[in-house]
């Protein structure tokens, strides 16, 4: 058997025109990722900054997800309250750790339960910030952390995002060069980034379109107004 993957491997080296012991490999690769060259940029999300905020909206909202956008983080839990209200949905949180979480006046709203943690299969509702989103597509960049569990992004039947208007970028290329600008080298980096392009769905059977198949069946941002 090792002997039959010795020349497997040896065959596949072969073509790849070097060895496992040339000692220009690792150069060339670590060189490659350090450079992270791009490909070409798409036209349509290069674009003044509150364009791409307006794009990355109307891109969002065409996937079923709601936005409200509030002028401060002051403005948020109410936000969040009329979403409950709007989906007869229980004064309950599962809200991510986060610093900018924290900070926000939940105790203006006494009615709320705001609990901090991980996301449980009993949490109808979780809220967690972004890292990024890309106005090219609609899509939110997410990273886990121990501040932002992964779990409350796949978990919770209703996922509400809060994300700062200067946190949108034009291209999926911009949002990983602040992640490598923010995290530095590649051991400081998450162990999971995730892209979410609207609520989970599917349409395997049939062809007919079910909502939260393998994750929140909706999505609602409240967008905070902080400049570019």
């Amino acid at each position: 058997m090792s002997s039959s993957r010795d020349r497997i491997f040896a065959t596949l080296r072969a073509g790849l025109k070097h060895t496992v012991d040339d000692p220009a490999r690792p150069k060339a690769v670590a060189e490659r990722i350090a450079s992270h060259p791009r490909n070409l940029l798409p036209q349509r999300a290069q674009l003044p900054h509150a364009e791409q905020v307006a794009l990355f909206t109307a891109k969002v909202e065409a996937l079923t997800v709601t936005v409200d956008t509030v002028a401060g983080p002051a403005e948020v839990p109410g936000k969040i309250v009329d979403y409950l209200a709007r989906h007869n949905l229980p004064s309950q949180l599962r809200v991510a750790p986060d610093p900018l979480l924290q900070d926000m006046p939940w105790s203006e709203r006494p009615m709320l339960q705001v609990d901090y943690g991980h996301g449980r299969s009993q949490d109808l509702v979780s809220v967690t910030p972004a890292f990024a989103a890309i106005a090219e597509t609609g899509t939110l960049m997410l990273h886990s952390s121990s501040t932002t569990p992964t779990t409350l992004h796949f978990v919770p039947d209703h996922h509400i995002v809060v994300l700062k208007q200067s946190q949108v970028t034009g291209t999926l290329e911009e949002a990983f060069q602040r992640l490598r600008d923010k995290l530095g080298t590649v051991e400081n980096w998450p162990r999971t980034v995730n892209f979410v392009t609207g609520p989970s769905r599917t349409a395997d059977i049939e062809g007919v379109p079910v909502l939260g198949a393998h994750g929140p069946r909706r999505l609602h941002i409240v967008l905070i107004a902080d400049g570019s």
